[in-house]
């Protein structure tokens, strides 16, 4: 249920009561060690380690990496989306090992949308732990043709294989699926995976279950944005439509980007697939006045960590990467604590008007490089505590 626009006072009187909440609990002795009690705005400097399912890859990922204080920021200048305000572009990501392995198929359809992905159309692509309960087909998928880049772990338990578009009929014996990417290690890096329109990782940076929820905390970990690309990516043939850690781009990226703008300012150079955005340090987030609270938290993350831009909505709107899972989906999760939806269409309610000041807010974090992730100097939260043992 959506909060009324002229009662100003209720984000702030939520955010009252998680922080009473919070500081009851810690007066608690038997709750103090609990992970579901956090403070959302405040990073637990006490934590000592994490688990690797829930928070992979090294401490100095891009995934992981806060925005630095030598950041150099510059006006992203996108264009204001027309056709919605926020959806989601859900990532698979399939952390059970000990599942009997399935078959998974080539299937050549990709997004075309007048054929079925579910069909076989070629030989094995490989056989991996995915549990036969868990159905990702037009049944239960969001839009027509989403991307549904997939990331399975393996039963060695750190071998993260990685293949798009994945799609599996409940109970069927087989899934299919057309690219695969290299594997990746999930205490390494973790930099690349099953975003096709930029290579870059399908579980690196995505907003996962149980975040930006009241008891989660504050997002630790740099997010993942999808643009319209045709009104705001950069492109020339020299630079390309990407840039670093990008290595690739949208196939039809270089015949369509930056073709429908129509912002009297031109695309910044730097706004190309890879770029990472941000809000800038010296913005107040309070001067947003944001109406919602889960609103205010993810402008701490945008502001913290950033978000790396790995892919084309391929329609006028602004997407966040999720998670779906066996274990269920970031946003029925999303709405089950807060009431409403993660995904909004609309512009006229609290949740989008927030998300649309953080859009309008972002900038590109132009120094961002392999030599200074963020931009370098001093983090501006803290690094990832080790892996649990």
């Amino acid at each position: 249920m959506w909060q009324q626009t002229r009662q100003p006072g209720i984000a702030g009187l939520i955010l009252a009561l998680l922080s009473v909440a919070y500081a009851a609990d810690l007066a608690s002795p038997a709750a103090i060690d609990s992970p579901k009690m956090r403070d959302p705005f405040t990073y637990d400097t006490a934590m000592t380690a994490r688990d690797p399912l829930l928070w992979p890859f090294s401490k100095k990922s891009i995934w992981n990496m806060p925005i630095g204080s030598k950041a150099k920021y510059v006006p992203a200048e996108l264009e204001t989306p027309i056709e919605g305000t926020l959806t989601v572009d859900e990532d698979l990501i399939i952390l059970t090992p000990t599942e009997p392995l399935m078959d998974v198929y080539y299937n050549d359809v990709g997004w075309k949308r007048n054929r079925d992905r579910l069909e076989i159309t070629g030989g094995l692509i490989g056989r991996y732990p995915v549990p036969r309960s868990f159905e990702v087909s037009p049944d239960n998928w969001d839009g027509l043709t989403p991307n549904l880049g997939a990331a399975i772990l393996m039963p060695d338990r750190r071998t993260i294989v990685q293949t798009q578009p994945f799609a599996h009929r409940k109970n069927s014996p087989y899934a299919t699926s057309r690219d695969l990417f290299p594997e990746t290690d999930i205490y390494g890096d973790g930099y690349y995976g099953a975003h096709g329109g930029s290579g870059l990782s399908a579980i690196g940076g995505t907003l996962r279950l149980d975040e930006l929820s009241p008891t989660s905390g504050p997002i630790r970990h740099a997010l993942k944005i999808n643009l319209a690309g045709r009104r705001n990516c950069y492109y020339d043939d020299e630079v390309k439509g990407f840039r670093w850690p990008a290595i690739t781009e949208d196939k039809d990226g270089p015949s369509r980007y930056g073709r429908e703008r129509t912002k009297s300012v031109p695309i910044p150079k730097g706004c190309r697939v890879g770029a990472l955005f941000a809000i800038p340090a010296t913005t107040n987030l309070d001067d947003f006045k944001f109406e919602t609270v889960p609103g205010k938290m993810l402008a701490k993350a945008f502001q913290d960590y950033g978000a790396y831009y790995v892919d084309g909505t391929g329609w006028n709107v602004f997407a966040i990467e999720t998670e779906w899972s066996p274990a269920g989906r970031f946003t029925t999760n999303f709405k089950k604590n807060w009431s409403f939806e993660f995904i909004s269409m609309k512009t006229d309610n609290p949740w989008a008007r927030d998300i649309a000041k953080i859009y309008a807010a972002l900038c590109i974090v132009d120094n961002n490089s392999p030599s200074s992730v963020g931009g370098g100097g001093t983090p501006r939260a803290p690094l990832a505590p080790p892996f649990l043992k």
